[in-house]
């Protein structure tokens, strides 16, 4: 069945010479698994289009219920980044987030609130100029809310230090709009990306231990 959604690439392995295989949440179906293997070169966009970390897509594609691939077609930008793929440190959190997504929403259904959330935030990052260094962490916490486990006091107190549990009310009603305010070290933005990671294992199990954080910490630093 032919159908369209809208979608943000968060993973993509190369297939043969031409081709990508993607991992793609979408808003209409949730996570989806696209294969794009362009037959001429002016069908390449596709694959150009999938192999861009966090782009969001409109994808046509030939629905097949319980295929672990569906077979992309016609792919466009749906809302184009202005700097976000070209500003290195954009591009570092994009590409963290990327994986951070990956794992996350691997079981996520359709879920057009999710999707919306995720979409905005990403072309807000894109439109952001300065004081963005602790926007994956926002993105992170305020996920959390869509995704059914929002922080409690009680699940976080364990994983914090003794010295770091005053700031815990503090730090959780960060956003977008407020986190230019917190001041953060390096060793500071370090522990909350560890804590949150952590949180996330006792909510996810198969969350595993992300390999592009010491790229961020590198870069933030």
């Amino acid at each position: 069945m032919l159908e369209k959604t809208r979608g943000i690439v968060v993973h993509t392995v190369r297939y043969g010479d031409a081709g990508v295989i993607a991992d793609v949440y979408t808003d209409r179906f949730g996570m989806l698994g696209f294969i794009a293997k362009p037959k001429r070169a002016r069908k390449s966009a596709a694959r150009s289009l999938m192999l861009s970390p966090l782009a969001i897509l409109d994808i046509d594609f030939d629905y097949r219920e319980g295929k672990s691939l569906q077979r992309a077609g016609e792919v466009r930008l749906a809302e184009p980044y202005r700097s976000l793929p070209y500003q290195p440190l954009k591009l570092t959190i994009a590409l963290f987030l990327a994986e951070f997504l990956y794992h996350a929403l691997r079981n996520e259904q359709a879920n057009s609130a999710l999707f919306d959330f995720l979409a905005g935030s990403l072309q807000w990052l894109d439109r952001r100029e300065r004081g963005f260094a602790n926007f994956h962490f926002a993105l992170m916490l305020r996920l959390s809310r869509y995704l059914g486990f929002w922080p409690s006091e009680r699940e976080v107190l364990p994983l914090l230090r003794a010295g770091e549990r005053e700031a815990l009310p503090f730090v959780l009603r960060m956003d977008f709009s407020s986190m230019h305010l917190f001041r953060l070290s390096r060793e500071q933005r370090r522990r909350l990306m560890q804590v949150a990671c952590e949180y996330y294992r006792l909510h996810l199990p198969a969350f595993p231990e992300l390999k592009s954080m010491d790229v961020l910490r590198e870069v933030l630093a």
